[in-house]
């Protein structure tokens, strides 16, 4: 609620106001949403991975999916982890706290050799994991 004091001073000084300015509050705003929208598309996944695309719709679920990612240069991720292909399946088992049923996305590079994502998804079901799908990007979208 802004209001004014209209009471003129001898001097003939300007009234006092009491009125909010909203300016420095709009410049503040949109200084924040500025950032937020540079920092955002950082915090999705830690590796540069280019997707192949597909039609497939995304998958529902109600836990948070463990991201296995293999970049152009066939470097194998954990979350934002680099890990060698033979220790993938101990390190896997201790961020799922030996929980199986923990959903896996497996996101390769399209530039990489098909056997290298298929070399990840065996390691990946030998350890004893169901839920492992692989990631694409959407046609559509």
């Amino acid at each position: 609620m802004a209001f004014s004091i209209n009471q003129k001073h001898r001097r003939g000084k300007r009234a006092l106001s009491a009125e909010i300015n909203v300016t420095p509050l709009v410049d503040v705003m949109l200084v924040l949403l500025v950032i937020f929208m540079v920092t955002s598309p950082m915090l999705v996944a830690g590796v540069q991975v280019d997707l192949p695309k597909t039609k497939a719709s995304a998958l529902a679920g109600q836990d948070e999916p463990i991201s296995i990612s293999i970049d152009k240069y066939g470097n194998v991720y954990i979350q934002e982890t680099k890990v060698k292909i033979s220790e993938l399946s101990p390190k896997l088992l201790a961020v799922a706290k030996e929980n199986k049923n923990v959903r896996i996305f497996v996101r390769g590079d399209k530039s990489i050799d098909y056997g290298k994502v298929m070399e990840v998804f065996a390691n990946i079901k030998d350890a004893g994991f169901k839920n492992i799908a692989l990631v694409s990007e959407n046609i559509n979208s």
